[in-house]
């Protein structure tokens, strides 16, 4: 049996992300049953502030993590033959040689820069600049946190955090990453924080943000609203074997794919999530330089 030294950064983080959410959950029931018996099922808590990153709600949501550990599918051969590859990280992943990043075949990568609009990710300077001068295609995103502000507060906090975007041939547009629980809102008031986000990071930038999310969460808890599919590409969580993803309704096809949690890539280590660009590597860079 493993011990839990010997887990990498990110499984161990999974492992207390759950704990966390879990723990909480049940301090919700028992106090439920201490007032009613016909108390209602608490909602699913949302990730612990500062503890998110791509993947954390999809993770729980999906049914992939069991009590004994997280089960995601390793990527298949359909998956990661060809294409133009990427990873994504934060501060789970450690320290990075983006430089042999580079030399394994990853051409982009997207990192954690900020969380609600009081947490950023301590290790995402040093992941910035140095994909940067390893000549990987670089961008930041933003954990998205609906239950502790609005939409336009935190787009203001990611684009001064992180978030901006410059072209230098090497920036891609920022990313909001919204998943895990519904943090208590209406399909029609989490479509308004969504394009408050949205119009806020749009001003500020001059670019659309994309937006990574997983089929079964944009159905829950916006309704497979259509009302983004023209503005903001798509990064679809989908994790397996086949040969293509899932798309969430309201989305008429994806841009990035995260096939998988269980990845690996030489300048990382242990687990690390492996992403696929639709496109070519001359479609990558336009999306980075805003051309057509």
């Amino acid at each position: 049996m493993l011990s839990h030294r010997s887990l990498s950064p990110r499984t161990r983080q999974r492992g207390l992300v759950a704990a966390a959410v879990v723990g909480s959950t049940l301090s919700l029931l028992v106090a439920a049953a201490g007032t009613s018996s016909a108390a209602p099922k608490p909602a699913k808590d949302p990730i612990p502030l500062g503890q998110g990153y791509m993947g954390a709600g999809y993770d729980i949501d999906s049914g992939n993590r069991a009590p004994s550990g997280h089960k995601a599918p390793s990527f298949g051969p359909a998956s990661s033959a060809g294409g133009v590859q990427g990873i994504d990280v934060s501060h789970y992943q450690g320290s990075i040689n983006w430089s042999s990043v580079k030399a394994a075949g990853i051409s982009f990568s997207w990192m954690k820069a900020t969380e609600g609009t009081s947490y950023k990710d301590p290790n995402f300077n040093a992941n910035y600049l140095n994909s940067y001068n390893a000549g990987v295609i670089r961008g930041a995103y933003h954990f998205a946190r609906p239950d502790v502000s609005g939409g336009a507060a935190q787009a203001n906090y990611f684009a001064s955090n992180g978030g901006a975007w410059s072209a230098d041939n090497r920036t891609l547009p920022g990313v909001l990453d919204i998943e895990g629980s519904c943090y208590g809102l209406s399909q029609a008031s989490m479509r308004t924080w969504i394009s408050d986000f949205y119009n806020t990071y749009k001003s500020r930038t001059s670019r659309d943000i994309v937006i990574y999310t997983s089929p079964s969460w944009w159905s829950s808890c916006t309704g497979s609203w259509s009302g983004m599919s023209a503005k903001s590409p798509l990064w679809d969580a989908h994790w397996t074997t086949a040969a293509n993803p899932t798309v969430p309704a309201g989305f008429p096809f994806w841009t990035v794919w995260q096939y998988t949690s269980t990845g690996s890539v030489s300048g990382v280590s242990g687990n690390v999530d492996r992403d696929k660009f639709n496109g070519t590597a001359d479609r990558l860079l336009a999306l980075a330089n805003n051309t057509a």
